[in-house]
């Protein structure tokens, strides 16, 4: 399998992150990067680098004002004299009345405007970083666009919490969604399957009033664990919509056997919607010795996972979410890239 990875990503390496109001070691480093490249040397796959593609695959997921104000933000906040990342300290309280109120002029602002949390810092290397996260998906789905059976995007920073035009959980641009709008260039209808062991709300809100996407997510129960405020399985989809969202939320710890009979479920509603291609939101994280203990899926359940979904038969674009530094994570990629190719 061709892996996709730009250098660039490596750039981006914030250090602010709020917890219960400590301020601790932000868990999303370049040191990530190091373990998955790792883990993808165990196998026989060929390291590719990706192509600049622009902005107009960004563009057609993103709004206008969000790209600009990403571009723009870390020149315009140093400006302001504020700290080394740029971090919001007010938000709307309904967004849906900016409109209204008018969209404000100062990057303090547009920070509240479009961020729903702050883990996710803008520093002066975060727009060139996210931009080559981007990068790497677009080429990975060229590549299966081309002919390749599959093709795993080695994204970071993650994307699947950004929205159309808000950014948190460390995410920025949303490549998972950049892919499947790529992919429906090609195909009247595309499946997502996110499999982070945080819920992908940024792909559910981008999708979520269209027909020709089905999103599907897997993840630990929002009840008492981020994202908290989406992920539910009364979240079905709106207008054209309705039916094309699929929320699988989990209890906290739930291992092999339970997540694999979850997944049938999942990929019973892929077959029914009949996609033409895959997109697997590719998150590491549910392992038991991820840092962020939602889930308890070991090494060798993400083969077993990652054969089941090559079982489908799509052509798949597998994207980079999360999977934080842990002893394991090496292991898992070269586990779920092993399983895929033996599905």
């Amino acid at each position: 399998m061709k892996v996709v990875f730009d250098e660039r990503a490596r750039a981006h390496d914030p250090k602010f992150f709020l917890v219960n109001g400590a301020v601790t070691p932000c868990p999303e480093v370049p040191a990530r990067v190091d373990r998955l490249i790792e883990g993808v040397s165990f196998g026989s796959h060929h390291m590719v680098n990706p192509e600049d593609c622009g902005l107009a695959p960004v563009a057609a997921v993103h709004s206008p004002e969000y790209l600009r104000f990403l571009a723009t933000a870390s020149e315009r906040w140093a400006r302001t004299g504020g700290g080394a990342e740029a971090v919001p300290n007010v938000h709307p309280v309904h967004k849906e009345g900016m409109a209204e109120a008018g969209y404000p002029l100062s990057v303090t602002g547009q920070l509240g405007a479009h961020t729903y949390d702050t883990s996710a810092p803008i520093m002066a290397e975060t727009w060139d970083s996210a931009l080559a996260s981007a990068a790497t998906a677009v080429h990975a789905t060229d590549l299966v666009l081309d002919g390749a059976k599959a093709a795993y995007a080695l994204c970071r920073p993650p994307g699947h919490h950004a929205s159309a035009d808000m950014m948190g959980g460390f995410c920025y641009l949303n490549n998972s969604a950049i892919a499947a709008q790529r992919l429906r260039g090609r195909h009247d209808r595309v499946a997502i399957l996110d499999v982070d062991v945080h819920h992908g709300n940024g792909t559910q809100h981008i999708f979520y009033g269209r027909a020709d996407v089905l999103t599907v997510s897997l993840h630990a129960d929002p009840a008492r664990f981020y994202p908290f405020f989406w992920g539910y399985a009364a979240e079905r989809g709106a207008g054209e919509g309705l039916g094309r969202n699929l929320n699988i939320p989990l209890p906290r710890g739930t291992g092999d056997e339970e997540y694999l009979q979850a997944l049938d479920g999942a990929i019973e509603r892929i077959a029914h919607f009949a996609p033409g291609a895959l997109v697997v939101a590719l998150g590491l994280d549910a392992h038991e010795s991820d840092p962020f203990k939602g889930l308890a899926i070991t090494t060798e359940g993400f083969a077993r996972i990652a054969k089941r979904i090559a079982a489908i038969g799509l052509a798949t674009v597998l994207v980079q979410e999360g999977g934080y530094l842990s002893d394991d994570l090496a292991r898992n990629i070269a586990s779920f890239l092993d399983g895929f190719e033996a599905g």
